[in-house]
């Protein structure tokens, strides 16, 4: 018989650490507080295991996580101090939970003697993360840290991929427990079965007009690849959901655009000619079908197939006429070699579809002195096809989404729940884990000024992506919907902007300021030689509101109707 070795002593942070590197968390972002010191103190025992990135804020370490999910697959690994410091980490959450991202948030939390006493900094986090997060709790015991640690990476990556926050009362961490740890985590996810692939055979090979529409997280690159395979040998036109582009390669015959908000105008009337809708892994949420009106609710003109790891979301407006619970891997695997023999009957429909996307992405003949739809359709086929390209919120981002091209194992890394200050803290994330791959982050003036000084978060640690500061003066978007529901009428919107290139050299940063076409890729250039983060301002005429109209249109339209 064998005999079981006691565990040695250990504090609850010296005890959580091990559970970390248990199941496989290589990294965390953080910015320090004095509520979790024993995490800090027993991470610098494992510097050789497991970096921690101090971040300037934390939305900024919270969003670096997130990222770190969205690339990995991993939950991202986020620690902030009680109170103020959670309450700035809340965003982060509220990403992941809209963009099924798994990610752990560990809050430290006041003593266990003063709660309920709203003593400094206290917040009932089971409160205040209930409606966001997927799971939330506190670990009140040290003993049972492994327990909880093991369901958090388990709750983190199975099914439909979340959140979860756990809350760590400081005096908690300082006790000396003996208890053994958990084995490393295996995540929970549903495959399909034949028969279910039979039925999805036996709606989709009846219909004149089959559609795919494939999104949501939890595809690797070898799905990509499957999907691909199988949309291709069978002629069927796919698009993708909100920014989520980078799941089939752009140069595929099949690729045919994207539901979010660059969306080609023609795809919006072929959905509605499509006979069939096959959903695989993207939600039927509001970005997606425009705010619920590009399908009937509760039942669609079209036939409906839903795919999806979390029953709960197949159904929830649109009625299927096929629900399928499996994870989007799974479902690729099991739909690569599978010949319909329709690709004949589907070629001229599908053709038509990737004729009038390869159209719109041709950008449109204007005089302002920085083309910004040339200059990405100069970009798009000369950037390295690993390339990750992250999103901030607004118009600015329709640049990147219309006209530049994505495949694995590149990635298009944005917030699908339109968060500001996302951009910059991603391609932080993104270039501290692979220093050698170019990062290009996408971000509005507005969106930089909230989040921009995580630069020097990049430099310190050594990251080097590259900013594509958009400066009009604006908030963008919020202009928009001023002009076109009340032009003339500015109120709030308009930004008195710093001095870019002061403020990107104070950070350490390389900077370019780009005004015109021409000068913009031999900007670029310089910026990816430079070694070091780069910020590239970009000066746009706040006339060309968006990738496809200007304020002056608005101002008409609105006068006519």
């Amino acid at each position: 018989m064998t005999t079981k070795t006691r565990p040695l002593p250990r504090t609850g942070g010296k005890v959580l650490v091990d559970q970390l590197l248990i199941h496989g968390a290589d990294s965390g972002f953080c910015v320090p507080g004095e509520s979790y010191l024993e995490v800090l103190d027993a991470l610098y025992d494992q510097r050789e295991h497991f970096t921690l990135y101090n971040a300037r804020h934390e939305a900024g370490a919270a969003n670096m996580a997130e990222a770190y999910g969205k690339l990995t697959g991993r939950p991202g690994i986020c620690l902030v101090t009680r109170g103020p410091g959670a309450c700035h980490a809340a965003i982060g959450v509220h990403i992941a939970q809209q963009d099924s991202t798994p990610m752990i948030l560990l809050v430290g939390q006041i003593d266990r003697g003063s709660m309920d006493r709203e003593a400094f900094q206290e917040i009932d986090y089971r409160v205040m993360f209930g409606g966001v997060a997927k799971w939330v709790t506190q670990i009140d015991d040290a003993r049972r840290i492994p327990e909880y640690m093991a369901r958090a990476f388990r709750v983190a990556t199975s099914g439909r991929p979340g959140p979860v926050v756990l809350a760590l009362p400081e005096d908690m961490l300082t006790d000396i427990v003996e208890v053994d740890d958990a084995p490393p985590y295996t995540p929970s996810r549903p495959g399909v079965a034949v028969e279910e692939v039979e039925k999805i055979a036996a709606l989709v090979t009846r219909a004149e007009r089959p559609m795919m529409l494939i999104g949501g997280s939890g595809w690797t690159d070898d799905a990509c690849a499957q999907i691909r395979t199988f949309a291709e040998t069978n002629g069927i036109p796919v698009a993708c959901s909100f920014r989520r582009q980078d799941i089939l390669d752009n140069a595929s015959s099949s690729y045919v655009g994207d539901f979010g908000t660059a969306v080609v105008p023609s795809l919006i009337k072929r959905l509605a000619e499509a006979d069939l809708l096959f959903v695989v892994g993207a939600r039927l949420g509001e970005m997606t079908t425009r705010t619920y009106t590009t399908l009937t609710s509760p039942n669609p003109n079209q036939t409906l197939i839903h795919v999806h790891i979390d029953p709960d979301e197949i159904g929830r407006v649109f009625s299927p006429a096929l629900g399928v619970v499996s994870a989007p891997d799974k479902l690729a695997e099991a739909l690569a070699p599978r010949d319909w023999a329709q690709r004949s009957r589907w070629s001229e429909w599908c053709k038509t579809l990737r004729d009038e996307y390869l159209a719109d992405i041709l950008p449109p003949q204007h005089d302002y002195p920085l083309d910004m739809g040339a200059a990405m359709h100069a970009l798009r086929d000369s950037l390295p096809k690993d390339c990750v390209v992250t999103l901030d919120a607004g118009n600015h981002t329709g640049w990147a989404q219309r006209f530049l091209a994505y495949q694995r194992p590149g990635r298009i890394i944005g917030s699908t729940c339109g968060a500001m200050g996302y951009s910059v803290p991603a391609a932080v994330a993104a270039s501290l884990r692979e220093p050698d791959k170019c990062v290009l982050a996408f971000v509005g003036d507005g969106g930089f000024m909230m989040s921009g000084v995580e630069i020097a978060t990049a430099v310190q640690h050594g990251g080097r992506p590259i900013v594509l500061l958009f400066n009009n003066g604006t908030y963008g978007t919020i202009r928009m919907h001023q002009e076109r529901e009340h032009p003339n009428r500015v109120s709030g919107t308009d930004l008195m902007n710093p001095d870019f290139g002061q403020l990107a050299a104070g950070l350490g940063a390389h900077f370019e300021r780009v005004s015109d076409t021409g000068s913009f890729k031999p900007a670029l250039e310089r910026a990816m030689a430079s070694g070091r983060p780069a910020v590239i301002e970009l000066v746009t005429d706040p006339e060309r509101i968006s990738t496809r109209t200007t304020v002056t249109a608005l101002r008409s339209a609105k006068a006519s109707s």
